[in-house]
């Protein structure tokens, strides 16, 4: 009798610790494992997108550049910083909020000998699909174009 109850216990402390792992909120079995079955869903969204980012700054990038952006309220910051000067980096990035539809509201920028770009964007309202994902890639096919002219020239 003492093994089902120690069963019992351990199954207990399981479920209880994949409600933890998951966030659930839920009371029953069957709801935190639904919920956990969600979580572990969206973690390989996750994986999965940024793998994504991965393989593309990899086949998007001849030089050696770190993108970053992040996702704010009404917008994004965007952080874009090369060890070496891409002449026209900075008209192709511009070029690529225009396309998105991205206002710029802030900007610093820096292009001598280094390339270091901190820019706040915002929305212009009538696109909500933009997430930081996509601003990345365009920002990424930006440098890729940007680099591809400039080792044409």
């Amino acid at each position: 009798m003492g093994s089902k109850e120690e069963e019992r216990s351990a199954l207990y402390q399981k479920i209880k610790q994949l409600r933890s792992l998951s966030h659930s909120n839920a009371v029953h079995k069957t709801s935190i494992i639904v919920d956990a079955s969600k979580y572990i869903e969206e973690l390989k969204k996750k994986v999965e997108r940024l793998n994504e980012d991965i393989t593309s700054s990899s086949e998007y990038s001849t030089l050696p550049m770190q993108v970053r952006v992040e996702t704010l309220d009404k917008g994004f910051r965007i952080n874009v910083y090369s060890e070496e000067d891409c002449p026209g980096l900075l008209v192709s990035i511009l070029e690529a909020f225009e396309e998105l539809g991205l206002d710029v509201c802030d900007a610093a920028v820096s292009s001598s000998n280094k390339f270091h770009l901190q820019a706040i964007s915002e929305n212009e309202g009538h696109v909500d699909d933009i997430d930081a994902h996509v601003v990345k890639q365009a920002i990424l096919k930006a440098i890729k174009n940007t680099s591809e002219r400039n080792n044409q020239d």
